[in-house]
This record gives C-alpha cells, sequence and structure tokens, in this order.
C-alpha cells in the first residue's frame, strides 16, 4: 500500500501538527486495525506523535446513483455532495452546506447542524467491507459506534432541493470565528450549551501562546498564528477542570486528539 506525507500545519483545519507517513487505503486493501483513520482533518488535533495514521484514498471518492440510492464514497468532499444534490433537485442535504470535511468524517460524529444530522438520512454504511443498515449502528448526537472503518455510504433519494433551507441554516453558524480552527471543541451537554458554559467562568477569549478561545464563539479555539498542540491541550484541560469545579459538568471532546 502507498503512503502519503502529509503536513498536519497546512492540512488540519486548525493549522497544528507535524509532517506525518499516511497510509493511502484503496478499494480491494486490507484495512489495519492497528492504525487511525483521518479524513479531511477539520475537527482532528494532532500532536507531535501521533499514532499510525491512514486516510481513504481515490476509489472511494466518487457519487453514483443507482436504482433511487445515491451511494457514496466516504472519501468525497462535502461539497462535492451538496453541488450534486442541487443540480439534481435531491433534497436532505442543504444542511452540510459549508460543513467542512469529507462524508466519512460527518458519518463517523453524526455530524450536523441543530436537529439535521446526517444518519437522519442515511439508508446503510459500508464498514470494512460489509453494508450494514443505519438502524444496526449505535448512534446519537455528535457520534456514531462504527465497529471498522466506513468506506462507503448509501442515502435514498427524495426529490425537492430547497435553497431557502439552505441558506436559512447557514445564517445559524453566522457567529462562527474566522481564524483557523477544528470546529467545536467541546459538544453540548444535555439542556445546556459549551459556549456558555466556557463564557461563564471567563475563559472567552483566554490565550495560550498563539491559541485561544475564540472572541466570537467560546467552544471554538482557534490558531492566532503559530498555535501548537501543547498550548492548545492547556486551554482544553483547563476548561474542562474549571467547568466541572463550578458547574458539576464534565465538557467531552467533540474534536478528536491524537
Amino acid at each position: 500500500m502507498k503512503k502519503k506525507l502529509i503536513d498536519f500545519a497546512k492540512y488540519s483545519s486548525i493549522k497544528i501538527g507535524s509532517s506525518v507517513e499516511v497510509l493511502l487505503i484503496e478499494d480491494g486493501d486490507t484495512i489495519p486495525a492497528d492504525h487511525f483513520l483521518i479524513g479531511g482533518a477539520n475537527n482532528l488535533l494532532v500532536s507531535n506523535n501521533p499514532p499510525p495514521l491512514m486516510m481513504l484514498g481515490k476509489s472511494f471518492d466518487y457519487i453514483k446513483i443507482d436504482n433511487n440510492i445515491i451511494e457514496v464514497g466516504c472519501a468525497l468532499k462535502t461539497g462535492r455532495l451538496l453541488s450534486f444534490a442541487k443540480k439534481h433537485n435531491i433534497a436532505n442535504f442543504e444542511f452540510i452546506a459549508k460543513l467542512p470535511g469529507t462524508i466519512g468524517g460527518m458519518v463517523a460524529m453524526n455530524a450536523g447542524v441543530k436537529s439535521y444530522e446526517i444518519f437522519n438520512i442515511i439508508d446503510s454504511v459500508e464498514i470494512n467491507g460489509e453494508w450494514v443498515e443505519s438502524k444496526d449502528i449505535e448512534y446519537g448526537y455528535r457520534f456514531a459506534k462504527i465497529d471498522g472503518v466506513a468506506t462507503r455510504v448509501r442515502f435514498k433519494i427524495e426529490y425537492g432541493y430547497k435553497e431557502e433551507l439552505k441558506e436559512e441554516l447557514l445564517k445559524l453558524r453566522d457567529n462562527q470565528p474566522k481564524e483557523p480552527s477544528a470546529g467545536s471543541v467541546f459538544k453540548n451537554p444535555d439542556s445546556d450549551y459549551a459556549g456558555r458554559l466556557i463564557e461563564a467562568i471567563g475563559l472567552k477569549g483566554k490565550r495560550v501562546g498563539d491559541m485561544a478561545f475564540s472572541e466570537v464563539h467560546a467552544n471554538f479555539l482557534v490558531n492566532l498564528g503559530c498555535g501548537n498542540f501543547n498550548d492548545a491541550k492547556e486551554l482544553i484541560d483547563l476548561a474542562k477542570s474549571r467547568v466541572f469545579k463550578e458547574f458539576g459538568v464534565l465538557l467531552k471532546e467533540e474534536i478528536k486528539i491524537i
């Protein structure tokens, strides 16, 4: 199998990490169990000593329609799927507008906006070469229990793409910062918001080195220039400790730390 050298300081959305050789997985390859799968690295914080890494190659970067089913390779970028849905007047994909990364990444974390989540529209997922119906996969708010590696996804087609719905959902994300980040740092706890809790303990805008909790949205950890892993981890640990001490709430990371 081929390997690809990836500089995570350029490749990851938060612009942190070193150059690492990543194993490329193509159709027909045996998927190693001891490697961590990366997608577009949009919710990833990579240390200077990560575990062995792998990513899906070009054979998993496609869209096709067959018998009223859309089949998508998990290496496909989310923007390409949205463009395809709009072109073919296919409904239910409006919420993925400007959600970065790959379809596989969305599946792995059940990504979405408010009540619009990817698992709401999934028919089945190919996991380690076997198709599994969505009803047989445990999933919930920002998580999916994928026992293996998701390589392809199927969606049932419904027609009626709504541009106005896409614009409405985009407005919900108007308060997100523009600096490099990995999206929301923490999942929202039950009946509350991680951003509110971080702001309540006075950490909104808190800076360590070139990493900070955003002044725009406290649940976003942003890179203000030359941020590094240690400074990012210090802020994450500080927020968890302070929120638990003040409110008795244990924040759980939405960002993946490797």
